[in-house]
C-alpha cells in the first residue's frame, strides 16, 4: 500500500484519473469498512482540499457521522432531511451550487457554501450510507465530480 499519493497538477478531470487507481488499490485487498472509508475520505481531501470530505451509514432511520476529514460535523440526520438526507431518500447523487438556496439544508458549518452527496448503493438498489463533500467555495461540483466520485462509491 502507497503511503503518499501521487497526483497530476491538471485539470479536474485529470487529478480524479490520476487518484482514482491509487484509491482502488488503497481499498482493494482490505475488508474493513472504516478502514477504506477514512482512507478515502483522506484522499479525497488531501487531492482536492475540500473543506470537509466524509461518510454517514444508514443506522436504522439516520444517517450517522461515520470517518470523515474537516471540521466537527453533525452526528445523526434523518432520512429526506438536508442534502445528505435527500440524496438518501432519493438514492441519486446531489450537486448543490450553493447550499444556502437549498430547501432545508443543514448547517453543520455556516463556512459550507457547496455541496455534493453521493449515495453508496448495495446490488439490490439498498442505500446503505453517503459520501458527503463540502467546499468553502460556490459552485465548486459539477457532473465531473458525479461521474468519478460515483466510480469510487461503487467500489465501497
Amino acid at each position: 500500500m502507497a503511503e503518499d499519493l501521487s497526483v497530476s497538477n491538471g485539470n479536474k478531470a485529470e487529478k480524479y484519473q490520476t487518484l482514482l487507481p491509487q484509491i482502488k488499490s488503497l481499498i482493494e485487498g482490505e475488508d474493513d469498512l472504516i478502514a477504506n472509508l477514512a482512507n478515502v475520505s483522506a484522499a479525497l481531501k488531501e487531492t482536492f482540499g475540500f473543506f470537509w470530505t466524509g461518510f454517514y451509514l444508514v443506522k436504522g432511520e439516520e444517517l450517522v457521522l461515520g470517518p470523515f476529514q474537516g471540521p466537527i460535523a453533525c452526528t445523526r440526520i434523518r432520512k429526506g432531511r438536508g442534502v445528505c438526507g435527500t440524496a438518501w431518500a432519493k438514492a441519486e447523487t446531489l450537486v448543490v451550487s450553493d447550499v444556502d438556496a437549498f430547501p432545508g439544508h443543514i448547517a453543520c458549518s455556516s463556512l459550507s457554501r457547496s455541496e455534493i452527496v453521493v449515495p453508496l448503493v448495495r446490488g439490490n438498489g439498498e442505500v446503505w450510507g453517503v459520501l458527503d463533500i463540502d467546499s468553502e467555495n460556490l459552485n465548486t461540483f459539477d457532473a465531473t465530480d458525479a461521474r468519478f466520485l460515483e466510480e469510487v462509491c461503487s467500489w465501497l
